[in-house]
Order: C-alpha cells, then structure tokens, then sequence
C-alpha cells in the first residue's frame, strides 16, 4: 500500500501562469454561466415589460386616436434592436458550446480565448438589457395628435341623408354647444329614419374635434341586456383586464365607472324598446357628458328622463320625392314623358316614410314603361301588401311596435283604426264609442272614458298614431296599410276585416261570401246611396256604412245579423228614416246617426236592450223621439244629443231630463234643452251634472236672467252653445260670492268652446274669464253686444282685477260677426299667446282690437273698410299686425 501521492492544485497560481487568463478577464470566463441565466431571465423580464407598454400605446391610438411618445418609440425600438442581438448571440448552440468549453468547475476553459470573448459579449448585453429595463417606465405613451384625434368610430351610412340635416344641426347644437347636454331622445314611428339620423350624430364626431373623450355606440333592441352594453363599452374604453369575464354585472359596472366618471363621453343606444338603467350599468347620469337614443315611444323618452326630445318626422313632400327620385334613379324617370308625374304619385303613396321610400323606389327602379308605374299606383291603392318587398322588408319591421303594445286588447283597439279611410282625422270621441261596445275596455275596472283616452295616448305615444289635433287622431298611410296586412294576412281567421273605406264605390261590394265570413265590415266614406240586397252576416260584429249618400235601405237588411254589435250610419245627409227590421239588431250595443236627417226614431227601437252608446248629434231635424225610449236603454254609458231637433216644435225635449235620472250607468252626456224645466230639472241632478260635456240651450226664451253660476260645477263641461235663446234680462253670475269662495275662482276649468248666436238680448259675456281653458269663441248675430268682456262688472269688486288680468291664455279661435253695437273685445291689451285666428265681420263700432306687440304671427281676417278704421296703442303694434290681415 505505501506511500500515497498527494497533489494540491493552486488555481489561482494556475491562472498567473497562463498568459491568456489574466485576473481582469478570467471573471468573463467564471460568471458565463451565471450571467447566460440571468440574462435569459432580464430579456424574458424586459420582453414582458416591453409588450405591457405596447398594449398601452395600442389603446392610446385605436381607443383615443393618440400619437405615441417619440421616447417611447426609441425605448421600443431599442428593445427590439437588443433583442436580436441576445437571439444571434445565444442561438445557434452557441452558449451551449462555450459552457462545454468551461473546465476546473467553470472557472477556466479549455479555449480561453473563445470563453473570455463569449463572456464578455454576454456580459455586456446583460447590462445593456437592466439599463433598458430600468428606461422602460413610462408616465404617458402617447400624446393627442390633432390629425388623429376622433373620439367616434365611424359608422356606414347612405352617402346622402335626406330630409334630416335640419334635425341633425339641432340635436348637434344641443350636443356640442349647451352647458351639459343631458340624455336627449330622438323618437318617432318605424322606418322614419331615427337610426340613420344617430349614425349621422355619430359620423359627425369624427369629422368635427370636439372635447368628448369617448363617443360609444351600441345598439340595444328588444331583447335588452345589460352584459351585452357592458361589454361595447368595455371594448370602447379600453378595458383589457383578464378577469373581466368572471366578474359580476356590478363589478364589471364598478368598472365602466371608474373610467367613465373622469372622462366627457357620448353615450348612442339604438333602439330602445324599454328603459335602460344606466346606473346598472355603470354609466354615469351625465353632466358634461351626454346619452342619446332612439326609440318608437315616447312613454320611454319619459321613463329615462330625457331633458331634450326630438320627434322624427315623416319627410316633407319635397324630400321624399327627393329620395324616392334618388332610389329609382335618373334614368327611369326620364325614360318616359309620362313616368315623372305617376313617379310622384307612387312617392305621396308612401306618406314621406323614408323606409317604404326606399323599398318602393327600389322596386321601381328600371320600372321604364308607364304601363308599370300604373299598375304599381293601384296595387298601392287597393292591396299595398301584395307590392313587392313590402309584405317582406317594411311590415314586419314596422309590427314590432305592434308586437310590443302591451296587451291584446290595446292591439284590438290599433287595429280597429284600419276601418277608417286612409288620410282620415278620427275623432277621438268616435273611436273610444267603439272600442266600449266591442267590449275592448275593462268596465269592471276602470271608467271607461278614461281608459279608451289612456289607449289612445299609449298608441299615439307609441308613433302607431298620429295627434292630429287634441280630439283628434290619424293614422299614417304606411301604418294603416299594416294594420291591414296584419288582419288580412297575419290574423286573418281571427280578425275578418273587410275593407272598403274610401274606394269610391257606388253599390255595396257583390262579394256576399266574403260579407258572410267576415266580422268587421266598413264602407265608409263612398258613394253608395241604396243597399237592395239582404246580406247574410252571421259572424258580423262591426258595420260602416257612415258617410254615404244613402237614401234606400233594403226593409230585411239586417234580419241576418245576430251578432252585430256596432253600427254607424252618420254623415248620411240623405237619410230620413231608419230602415224596418233595425229591431232584430238585438246585440247592437252602438247605433250612431249624428249628422243625418232621420226625422223619427220608431218604437221598435225599445227592443235594442244592450245598447250602450246612442249618437243623435246634429241630427236636426229629429223631431218625434217616442216616450220613455230613452230610459229604456237602461245599459246606456253614452249619450250624445248635442244640437238634436233643431227644427222640432214638438215637446220631446220637455221630458228628456226625466228620462235621464234612471240611467245609472250613465257616464258621458251631451244634451240639447229647449224648456227652461226641463233644464232645472236637469241641474238638480249631480249624475247628470257630473258626465256632462256639452250643452246646447236652444231657443231657450225667459224674461228672467239665467244664472250661468249654475253651470260652474259641470266639472267635464267642454262645449257650451247657446243659440236663438232671448233673455231679456242677460246672464248673471255672482261675481263676488265666487271671490269670496276661491282666490282662484277659475270655475269653468274644462270649458273649451263657447258659441253664442242670435241671441239678441246680451250685451257682454263676462263670466268667460272664468274659464281658463278656453280655445275656442265664435259670437255672431247678437244684435244688443257691447262688450265682449265687461269691466263695469268689476266696480264693486276691485279684487278681481289681479285674478283675471290677463284671460284667454289658451284661446286660439275668436270670431265674431254680426256684433253691430260691439266697441270692446276686452279693455286692454293682451298677451293672447296661443291666438291663431281673429275673424271679424259686421263690427262696425270695434275700433280697437286687445293685442299687444309681442311679435308673433296670428291671422286676421276682416274688411278692409273696417281694418283701416281700426285704433292702435302705438305705430309698433299696428306695423307687427299689418302683414297678418287677410281682407274678406
């Protein structure tokens, strides 16, 4: 075993030995490997680094349309440049070969020179990688750029926008130059272009630098959901967060805040069917900012407390020739002489609705022969559903605001407008009539009257009606040809809606199996003057056949119409007498013949039990109502006979009130009285008092004054005529006893129309200031008038100066005729804001008219005699009325 060999190596000898290892440069060789490592892990550090600023820039020029910072795009490309390097320098199995060069435990290496030269390269990346690390904090990346800057993305849209600039300047102002321009509305039926005008609001951020950071489109529709707004949002403002998917809808509206709350922002919802909880959502309620969005109801502006409202309307004639010119093109319409004005034609079929515009216009374009357009006029006339594309792109678009109405009976009540002819003004008061007796009103629930009003607003609120006026209503053409598409195509088993409103006819349609299927029938509005045949109508609940010129109906017309329900023959100024067998309409529950010259309601009428609306205005010349008939409508909820019997010199209105009391279903009345018991008798009931909405006294003589006080509490009193009636001692009304009652003593609240003619014994009409509401005043033909208000009434009462200084805030209408001693309308001059039309004739001693100077534009019509005559407080008020005379 012997001696042992024992050898100790000094490595640090080892390296003063060798030439090419000197101290300053064997460290290269002795940290290669720690320094391969850990420059691995700074470039893997200064990679991640480097794309979290990237992700920022990105934001900062998509999102925000910035520029990123020059020293910012140095860092990035010195990153990028560095980068490289490391990859030539650690590929190619090159760090691999060096480390298997190391020996002696890395210290040294078996080819020192390739180590130390390796090593060094590698260690200068390393510092050059931890100083760009360390360079790589940024505050900001990016920087506005003016010729980027555009908070909105713009959207495709027609190259030219028809009929809508005027609007979109307007809600533009309201954006862009109000102090905070709030949540703004823009509504208006389907297909008028509520969404072409928000893509236009839209598009116009991007073409005009404004302040707003943010401009977010989104379109919402009727399936509302919160999550899916979130998440346009979130993608709009740059909300990159991974964890974004797993948090709940009031994190993620935690979230929207945060951002929202610090920047200026537009918010555009398309499309709103309900409302939108913008809280829920995180949106901000705005202050600097805005939300704008379109819908087809109003009741939704209101439900998002919109501060601004914008209706879109129906083009005007001009434009939507305009675009329908446009939609058919050049070419065709100048194809044929003949084209251009039968072009027009099918345009005003369109009723200005920009989508039925564009569907038909398309349709039409190449349409080069006269022939064509002919044909296309009575297929939009008679059938418009069968025109091509209609039934296919613009009914079903537009019966999503069907759809949506809230309950089926609401939809019954829209449909029904359909048997009115097209372009027509339906009373209100006509239209709620039906709707009572087609049982679609819940009377075990609510009045009657005030649902049928409250369905009409949520139709007129819903752009499926139009208000024409307050008592009135309209139906657009495009939306009545719908209607009609939906009860003949849609809901044609359960509807059977046959209609001939307005078609020119002369005989009633020989289609006889189609009367017998159907359930709602209107000839409204032709040409018919006699009905020979006896139909057979068993499943017949509705009957038009108002406002034709019929003079014969057949003896048996209705014998085979057991379940008729509603029958209007109004406005059949040929008509006077009601047809035999109208007794076998045993479930008639309506029957109208206003406006008709039927002179006898016979006795055979008793049999018609279930009657609930009965309609007798301006039937005139009724003169023989049998007794006792009236009362034995025991279910009657509607009674009009408003200037009925005008010529009668009989004594059936003596007893009308009488009749009257025992109807206590009772709740709208409209009566004539021509005996002054007959009127007492009437004012002793509160029933009848309180469901009174108008009241014709008609030749209503008395030597006594008549206390108009006794009126004050007809509470629903509308319209109030009194005609022919000589009270030689006037009106009287207690003026100070109704101060003393009221400081306010506006009693007439809900007077609107007042007539006075041939009374010859008044001399003014002073109780009018008390009715605030006032729209309409027609005095004519009373022969003592001096004043229309008087102030001697007054005297005692120095009081009632600041109650009434300024009456007739809502008057509209004033006219007055044959008035020859009348010198005042009122003592002084008047704001009369809401006057649209004074009318003047035989006035001879009125030398002054009550208008004030204030500017606006109201006509006056009258002689021109009589307008030279006239006196004026000052040059600037008679300048500001001059050019609002029309001469008679």
């Amino acid at each position: 075993m012997g001696n042992i060999l024992q050898i100790s190596c000094d490595v640090g000898a080892m390296f003063n030995r060798c030439p090419d290892c000197a101290l300053g440069k064997a460290a290269y060789i002795a940290d290669l490997k720690d320094n391969v490592v850990a420059l691995t892990t700074e470039l893997e550090q200064l990679i991640a680094a480097k794309n979290d600023v990237m992700t920022r820039v990105l934001n900062a020029e998509h999102q925000h349309k910035m520029k990123r910072l020059n020293q910012v795009q140095l860092w990035l490309s010195s990153v990028e440049t560095l980068k490289t390097e490391v990859d030539e320098l650690m590929g190619r199995d090159g760090v691999s070969q060096e480390i298997d060069k190391l020996c002696l435990g890395g210290y040294c290496s078996r080819n020192c020179k390739s180590s130390y030269k390796f090593g060094r390269k590698v260690a200068k990346r390393l510092r050059d990688v931890k100083a760009l690390k360390g360079e790589g904090v940024f505050e900001e990346v990016a920087a506005p750029d003016p010729e980027l800057i555009s908070a909105a993305d713009e959207r495709p849209t027609e190259p030219t926008v028809v009929g809508l600039q005027s609007q979109l300047e307007q809600v533009w102002r309201c954006l862009v130059q109000e102090p905070a321009a709030g949540i703004i509305g823009l509504y208006g039926m389907g297909g008028v272009g509520k969404t072409t005008l928000l893509t236009q609001i839209n598009n116009k951020f991007v073409d005009n630098p404004t302040d707003f950071d943010y401009v977010i489109w989104v379109v919402v529709s009727k399936d509302l959901q919160l999550e899916k707004i979130q998440e346009t949002i979130r993608k709009k403002i740059g909300l990159c967060n991974d964890s974004w998917k797993n948090k709940s809808l009031e994190e993620k509206a935690q979230d929207i805040f945060k951002t929202l709350s610090k920047k200026k922002f537009a918010l555009l919802l398309d499309d709103l069917w309900e409302r939108v909880d913008l809280k829920k959502i995180g949106v901000p309620l705005p202050k600097n900012s805005a939300v704008v969005f379109t819908t087809r109801f109003v009741d939704v502006c209101g439900r998002m407390e919109a501060r601004r409202t914008f209706k879109v309307e129906c083009l005007s004639d001009e434009a939507a020739w305009e675009l329908f010119r446009e939609k058919v093109g050049e070419e065709t319409i100048e194809s044929h002489h003949s084209i251009p004005e039968l072009a027009q034609t099918v345009a005003k079929e369109c009723g200005g609705l920009p989508l039925a515009l564009i569907t038909i216009g398309r349709a039409m374009a190449y349409k080069k022969t006269p022939e064509e357009w002919r044909y296309a006029i009575e297929v939009l006339r008679r059938s418009a559903s069968e025109f091509a594309d209609l039934g296919k792109e613009v009914y079903p678009l537009l019966k999503f605001s069907y759809d949506c109405l809230p309950n089926d009976a609401i939809r019954s009540c829209f449909l029904y407008c359909c048997l009115y002819p097209e372009d027509e003004s339906i009373d209100k008061r006509d239209l709620i009539d039906c709707w009572i007796c087609e049982g679609f009103l819940d009377e075990a629930k609510f009045g009657t009257q005030n649902q049928g009003y409250y369905i009409v607003g949520t139709l007129v609120h819903a752009c499926l009606l139009e208000e024409v006026e307050e008592d009135q209503v309209k139906m657009h053409d495009v939306i009545r040809d719908m209607a009609l598409w939906i009860t003949c195509e849609i809901e044609k088993e359960k509807e059977g809606f046959l209609v001939y409103a307005g078609s020119g006819l002369t005989e009633a349609p020989a289609d006889v199996r189609g009367w017998e299927m159907g359930r709602r029938l209107s000839l409204m509005k032709n040409s018919i003057k006699n009905l020979p045949t006896i139909p057979t109508c068993p499943h017949l609940l509705t009957l038009f056949l108002n406002r034709n010129p019929l003079t014969t109906i057949a003896g048996g017309f209705f014998q085979s119409m057991p379940c008729l329900t509603v029958l209007k023959m109004s406005g059949n100024e040929t008509l006077r007498q009601l047809p035999m067998g109208i007794s076998k309409l045993v479930s008639l529950q309506l029957l109208d013949i206003s406006y008709t010259r039927v002179r006898e309601l016979p006795e055979e009428l008793k049999a018609l039990v279930n009657l609930r609306c009965l309609n007798l205005d301006w039937a005139g010349e009724l003169v023989k109502v049998p007794q006792q008939l009236l009362s034995n409508f025991s279910r009657l909820r509607v009674l009009r006979m408003f200037a009925t019997g005008l010529i009668s010199f009989y004594s059936w209105h003596e007893n009308v009130a009488e009749e009257l009391l025992g109807l206590k279903y009772l709740e709208v009345l409209e009566i004539t009285f021509r005996r002054f018991e007959a009127y007492q008798t009437f004012l002793s009931s509160q029933k009848l008092r309180s469901c009174t909405q108008a009241l014709f006294l008609h030749e209503f003589d008395r030597e006594e004054s008549i206390d108009v006080a006794g009126l004050a509490d007809l509470e629903q009193l509308n319209t109030l005529i009194f005609y022919s009636c000589d009270w030689i001692k006037g009106l009287k009304i207690d003026y100070k006893d109704m101060v003393q009652k009221s400081r306010q003593p506006y009693v007439f609240r809900s007077l609107e129309e007042v007539t006075v003619r041939f009374c010859r014994k008044l001399k003014h009409l002073t109780f009018l200031v008390f009715a605030p509401n006032l729209k309409s005043i027609s005095v004519c033909l009373c022969d003592d008038m001096e004043e229309i208000i008087s102030a001697g009434e007054f005297d005692d009462i120095p009081e009632m100066t600041g109650i009434i200084s300024s009456p007739f805030a809502k008057l509209q209408r004033l006219r007055l005729e044959g008035l020859g001693r009348l010198k005042s309308i009122y003592w002084k001059p008047l704001p009369l804001p809401r006057l649209k039309e004074l009318e003047v004739r035989g006035c001879d001693s009125l030398e002054k008219l009550p208008l004030d100077s204030n500017g606006r534009r109201i006509l006056i019509r009258g002689h021109e005699d009589w307008w030279r005559r006239l006196q004026w407080e000052d040059e600037a008020t008679q300048n500001a009325f001059r050019l609002c005379f029309q001469p008679l």
